[in-house]
């Protein structure tokens, strides 16, 4: 969990109207910061960001623009029901990831006038942009760069101009000499900042900027655009949304289309106790259509999938085709450079691989690719322009379902979206496939053409899952609980890639969403492990494997775990500049001791002894009085003799002598039980802060979320008293704010995560739902429009950082308690 601050600028404007419909309303339910639609894994992932699912375009989890798009016709009136207008850009001055161009720099501060005209540009250099380190084509390891770019223009006449940014970390812009940007911040994406166009002039022109670089990586590239002209779609109305539902596996519209009413259900069968679904990388996207004023009506369905879902820019180039497979009529369209697996980082989208729109022939729909801005024109006019075969950028896949002679009987047809990605992760220099095709006998239309067969069966299972999974929750935690744990569910799954390894073990491999983008991070595991311990514990162990995986093969050769396996989707190593000694030793030996709890038995510790007895080792020695290191709460920076994070070493000693009595080892159980129960007495007397207990051991009038006691409860252990979560319940119930309990006395900022774990040792549902009460506050009321964030201010619940994290996973704390201890 690192400490990045990226800066979003959300592209997109609202669908405009047509004039008879610029007033009317549109029910929005708010029942969550963003909504999932197509989630599969860190690439494949596709939400709404509005409670209206046709007022934005549709994005990544990241914000990048991946648009889908629904239109009805009926009567002559089309209503639009998802979807909204991209905000459009031309270009007067391309960026790096249009258009590669060269700029003078320097990396020792300049003479006074650096960035007006005329400036003697002595002793500069000539680069070509990005100027960073990393990927960036010019390498820039300095504290500063000055850049001056020149340009020559016939006519300046732009309007809605823009400076469009990237830069880390603090950045001042001058245009002309006159300064039009300046920011202490860092921006791993695009920005696009308002600019006044009178400072532009016919002839040459000067884009001048001072980057600074104040810790981690750098970064410089800059152009200037103008809003591109939109004059929308004619005649095409809003339809109004009536319904919004959320579960596990499908998010559920209703909409208000004149005469007749549609019903859209988006499901991602995320299925654990059947792999092979879990891994088929398709979506349904269904369509339920009915006559509401008793007269029978003929509808045509438009829905629209932009080849945005497969490239990481807008710009790059793109290849489409429409053919037939089975009883299938499909759309394929991916980049025409398919360089697989060579993109790595955070916020990246996938460039390898095809998209594939794919839809019964039965239902005697139309398909066709062409430029998007001309897709939705073609379906309202009638006059179709789209292709079966074609290249290009920002490209649309279109399919037109017929609905003739629909009455009060509703007809459903369904649509299959699915992502082939080729090869899925590398693995110690290994490239492995997703695991439906691990052993390489599948092709993506043998996975289309099953999820068409299996549709009904498929949709039976996720109603029964979904159902089971809420009641569930219900039981547990009360109807807040049941709703943020639906929120939850997919978000979490889908923050991962299953492969099955070169050893032949399974691998569920996450990706550190919007944080550093590492993948197999250990203290991402950590929190998100209860989920899977509930529903499949296999795919806990798919993300431990990797780690066993490193240290067992002398790969990683220090005594404790690695911090993660490389940056995403790259397992290489670990990448991250710095240990969690501590922390993941912990975290590994805890979720050891808890598969062994749920599974009734310690068969995969066994497996992995020699090197866990390593971990115990160390942690025996380093963990109670832990020296100044990072924990898992990173972003909050280095910190000694952490009694939190020492609870996680006596947690740990603890698991680890409760595995040791499951193989039969009574002396060496006896020696860690005894070992963890004396830490625990030292630990109370050296945090004790009177009613509560400090954050560190030094601190005194400090506190802090004790939330790694948890699995003292969870899992039977008896290291603790029971008083010391007694006394730090009640404590917490003293400094919660609006919008949740924070983290630490240090900030006011909370992770919801944790809230949960820590809420979990209350002993009454009364002091657990008081807890919940906030965090479902902040999902449902949060300024922060992107899927669930864990990190935000509990003063005014907006999102500090981090977002679509499969830490949410962890909600899941209470679910597991309650099946372990209920009655």
């Amino acid at each position: 969990m690192k400490r990045l601050f990226i800066s979003l600028a959300l592209a997109g404007l609202m669908f405009k109207a047509s004039a008879q419909q610029q007033h009317s309303s549109v029910q929005q339910q708010r029942i969550a910061p963003a909504y999932p639609l197509l989630t599969h894994d860190p690439y494949f992932s596709v939400w709404s960001f509005t409670d209206g699912l046709n007022t934005s375009a549709t994005k990544h989890w990241t914000g990048a623009n991946q648009s889908l798009t629904g239109l009805l016709k009926v009567d002559g009136k089309v209503y639009r029901f998802l979807g909204g207008q991209e905000e459009s850009f031309q270009t007067i001055l391309p960026a790096s990831d249009e258009k590669a161009y060269t700029a003078k720099y320097v990396e020792s501060e300049p003479a006074k006038g650096w960035n007006q005209a005329g400036f003697k540009e002595t002793g500069w250099k000539t680069g070509t942009a990005p100027f960073g380190d990393g990927a960036a084509t010019t390498q820039w390891r300095t504290k500063d760069l000055w850049m001056r770019r020149t340009f020559n223009l016939e006519q300046t006449d732009f309007k809605g101009l823009k400076l469009k940014l990237m830069n880390d970390d603090d950045v001042e812009v001058y245009l002309n000499g006159i300064r039009i940007f300046a920011c202490e911040c860092f921006n791993g994406k695009f920005i696009y900042v308002p600019v006044d166009t009178k400072l532009l002039k016919k002839g040459q022109n000067l884009l001048a900027v001072h980057v600074r670089n104040n810790v981690g990586g750098q970064w410089l590239d800059a152009g200037l655009v103008y809003d591109k002209p939109t004059a929308g779609t004619p005649n095409v109305l809003l339809a109004k949304q009536t319904k919004i539902a959320l579960t596990a596996t499908q998010t559920s519209y209703s909409f208000d289309c004149g005469n007749v009413n549609l019903d859209l259900d988006f499901t991602s069968p995320l299925l654990m106790n059947e792999l092979d679904l879990l891994s088929r990388p398709v979506s349904y996207v269904s369509f339920k259509v009915k006559s509401k004023d008793g007269k029978k009506h003929n509808a045509e369905v438009y829905f629209g999938a932009s080849t945005g879902l497969a490239v990481n820019t807008e710009f790059q180039e793109v290849t489409a085709k429409q053919y037939k497979t089975g009883q299938l009529s499909v759309l394929k369209a991916g980049t025409k450079e398919q360089a697989v697996l060579k993109k790595q980082g955070d916020d990246v989208r996938i460039d390898w691989g095809y998209l594939y729109v794919a839809v019964s022939e039965n239902t005697r729909a139309k398909q066709y690719a062409g430029p998007a801005d001309e897709a939705l024109t073609s379906f309202t006019t009638g006059r179709t322009t789209g292709k079966t075969s074609t290249e290009g950028k920002k490209l649309m896949l279109s399919t037109v379902l017929p609905f003739n002679q629909i009455g009060t009987s509703p007809v459903e047809k369904h649509i299959l979206i699915g992502y082939d990605d080729l090869y899925a992760v590398q693995y110690f220099g290994q490239n492995l496939k997703a695991w439906w095709n691990r052993k390489n006998n599948q092709t993506i239309e043998k996975q289309l053409e099953l999820a068409h067969t299996e549709y009904a069966a498929v949709l039976k299972k996720c109603n029964d899952f979904d159902q089971r999974f809420h009641a569930d929750n219900l039981k547990a935690g009360g109807i807040k609980y049941a709703e943020l744990s639906d929120l939850s569910y997919r978000q979490s799954i889908a923050a991962h890639k299953l492969v099955e390894s070169p050893q032949g073990d399974l691998l569920f491999m996450s990706k550190e969403n919007f944080s550093n983008g590492s993948i197999n991070t250990v203290d991402i595991t950590y929190p998100s492990a209860p989920l899977y311990l509930v529903y499949n514990p296999d795919l806990l162990k798919g993300m431990m494997n990797g780690i066993f995986h490193y240290s067992e093969s002398g790969k990683w050769k220090k005594p404790f775990p690695s911090h993660d396996l490389g940056t995403y989707p790259l397992a290489n190593g670990q990448t991250y500049g710095e240990d969690m000694p501590v922390e993941e030793a912990g975290n590994m030996i805890i979720l050891t001791a808890a598969i062994a709890k749920v599974e009734g038995n310690a068969d995969y510790a066994k497996k992995h002894w020699k090197t866990l007895s390593v971990w115990a080792d160390y942690l025996s020695k380093e963990g109670f009085d832990p020296a100044n290191q990072l924990c898992t709460d990173d972003f909050a920076g280095h910190m000694a003799r952490n009694a939190n994070l020492s609870v996680k070493a006596i947690v740990a000693l603890g698991g680890y002598g409760m595995l040791a009595d499951k193989l039969g080892m009574t002396a060496e159980a006896e020696k860690y039980h005894t070992m963890a129960k004396q830490m625990a007495i030292k630990w109370m007397e050296m945090a004790n802060d009177g009613d509560h207990y400090a954050l560190t051991f030094d601190r005194k009038n400090t506190w802090s979320q004790k939330y790694n006691l948890v699995w003292d409860k969870v899992l039977d252990m008896d290291i603790f008293p029971v008083d010391v979560f007694k006394k730090e319940i009640r404590y917490y119930l003293t400094k919660q704010n609006a919008f949740g309990l924070p983290l630490d006395s240090r900030r006011t900022y909370t992770k919801s995560d944790w809230i949960m774990w820590t809420a979990t040792l209350a002993d009454s549902p009364a002091d657990f739902e008081k807890f919940i009460d906030p965090i479902y506050k902040f999902a449902t009321e949060t300024a922060s429009r992107v899927p669930l964030s864990d990190w935000y201010e509990t003063t005014d619940g907006k999102q500090v950082g981090f977002q679509a994290r499969s830490v949410v996973g962890g909600f899941a704390i209470k679910l597991l308690d309650y099946k372990l201890h209920r009655k």
